[in-house]
């Protein structure tokens, strides 16, 4: 089994809910998308540049 880094992170309240309405019809977790979206960030250049120029979400200080 790889090696895992335990790690927290604050998400937007309200995306979280309408991930979990989702994840909960799909059965597919957070952890999932989270693995799934680095191993995405890391080697898919195109989704590294829209992930980094994606700005639809609200600031709250310099979270987001």
């Amino acid at each position: 089994m790889k090696e895992e880094k335990l790690t927290s992170v604050k998400v937007i309240d309200e995306l979280y809910k309408k991930f979990r309405e989702k994840s909960i019809r799909d059965d597919f977790s957070l952890q999932k998308l989270v693995n799934r979206s680095l191993d995405l960030f890391v080697y898919d250049d195109e989704f590294q540049k829209k992930i980094l120029e994606y700005d639809n979400l609200e600031e709250s200080g310099s979270k987001y």
